[in-house]
């Protein structure tokens, strides 16, 4: 349609033109004496539009041959543009499809235009890691160090790549650099607990837990597993320090104390401090809240000293919650041994052979043998003793 409509335009013009130019008798004189031109009005307008195109022509193209350079220039630089551009797209590429030496090779390419040289550092580095080269992460990591509008993605990139080569210290640095620019989001938080774990920083490690929990960017599975490693290392790490162990276990949120692994070691840590009173404190009330048989084995060893009121208040409790539990071979034999400790032979015969009958783990049948040999030996029963004995022998080479 557009074309027939020019056509049709064209024609009008030349048929207006050729009208024009039949009734137009005017002429054209120039005078140079001693010479004299005539020419139609018709020819002076032909040869004046030729004049027009000619040097509009000509200055066309002294205008183009000036600007050859500066169009050369931008054609080069063009050039550069796709080719860097190209580079960046296939570093990201091969990248993610775990060609790292592809993707080291076009970063380099990429990193030849100056605006994807920081970007394409940021690859290089990632892949250089990914083939174990440490020297050139670090020098494509140098290459990017100087470009703020890319610091906090310089930064991420050195925690996560250094967290993952375990250097705890360089990448708790890179923490606290980012910390220091006010970037404090998820993804950073998730890669410091990270380093702050290789690095043994529990509280920290605890710290972040509970923000990252509290954001729901954490597994509840994994939140509460880094919990109970936070804790059981911070009641290893304070040996048999009785004080340091009641600040430690003052700082364990309420939510947490009864939790049963915690509950555990930490009744475990009292207990190896001689620390049996709140031992026994700690257990108990993990098992009001839930039971649990690694608490029931630590509430065992917190056994208060014969014939004191706390060991007869364990029995008693024990008893009790056998009576729940008529058919849990732990708390039998808790409670076998508490009566043993106390010399109450026949019970404690009792729930230790109640124990053996329904144990099905073979360090519960050794540890409920060596409990009756025990008490046979205390009886002057040699014979029986001794057979207990060889049968726990026996349920330790099981």
């Amino acid at each position: 349609m557009r074309l027939l409509l020019w056509l049709v335009a064209l024609m009008a013009a030349a048929i207006g033109i050729a009208v024009t130019a039949r009734f137009n008798p005017g002429n054209v004189v120039f005078f140079y004496p001693p010479h004299r031109i005539d020419m139609s009005l018709n020819l002076f307008v032909v040869l004046l539009a030729l004049l027009f195109l000619i040097l509009y022509g000509v200055a066309r193209a002294v205008n183009a041959t000036l600007r050859m350079p500066e169009r050369v220039a931008a054609y080069r630089q063009r050039k550069r543009e796709r080719e860097g551009n190209k580079g960046l797209r296939d570093a990201l590429k091969a990248l993610f499809e775990g060609r790292f030496g592809h993707a080291e090779k076009a970063a380099m390419r990429a990193a030849e235009l100056p605006e994807n040289a920081s970007l394409a550092s940021l690859i290089g580095a990632r892949a250089a890691h990914r083939m174990r080269e440490p020297a050139r992460r670090d020098a494509w990591l140098a290459g990017v160090a100087h470009d703020n509008a890319l610091k906090t993605a310089r930064l991420m990139t050195i925690i996560e790549l250094l967290v993952d080569d375990h250097q705890p210290e360089e990448a708790l640095a890179a923490v606290a650099e980012l910390n220091a620019s006010g970037q404090r989001h998820i993804h950073a938080l998730q890669w410091s607990m990270k380093a702050n774990q290789q690095a043994r920083n529990w509280p920290e490690v605890l710290r972040l837990v509970r923000i990252l929990d509290k954001r729901k960017a954490l597994h509840p599975a994994l939140a509460a597993r880094l919990r109970e490693l936070a804790y059981e290392a911070l009641l290893s790490e304070e040996g048999r320090d009785p004080e340091a162990i009641r600040r430690v276990w003052a700082g364990v949120p309420a939510s947490d104390r009864t939790k049963p692994y915690i509950a555990a070691r930490a009744a475990g840590a009292f207990n190896a401090s001689g620390l049996h009173d709140e031992a026994r404190v700690i257990a108990e009330d993990a098992l009001k809240a839930g039971w649990d048989e690694r608490v029931v084995r630590a509430y065992r060893d917190a056994a208060g000293p014969a014939g004191s009121p706390a060991l007869l208040a364990q029995i008693e409790h024990c008893e009790a919650w056998l009576r729940e539990r008529p058919n849990d071979p732990e708390l039998a034999l808790t409670l076998g041994s508490l009566c043993l400790r106390q010399k109450l032979w026949g019970k404690a015969q009792r729930y230790l052979e109640q124990a053996l009958s329904d144990a099905t783990q073979s360090s519960m049948v050794r540890d409920v043998h060596l409990k009756l040999a025990q008490l046979h030996e205390a009886l002057g029963q040699e014979e029986p003793a001794a057979n207990h004995y060889r049968q726990s022998a026996l349920a330790t080479m099981l």
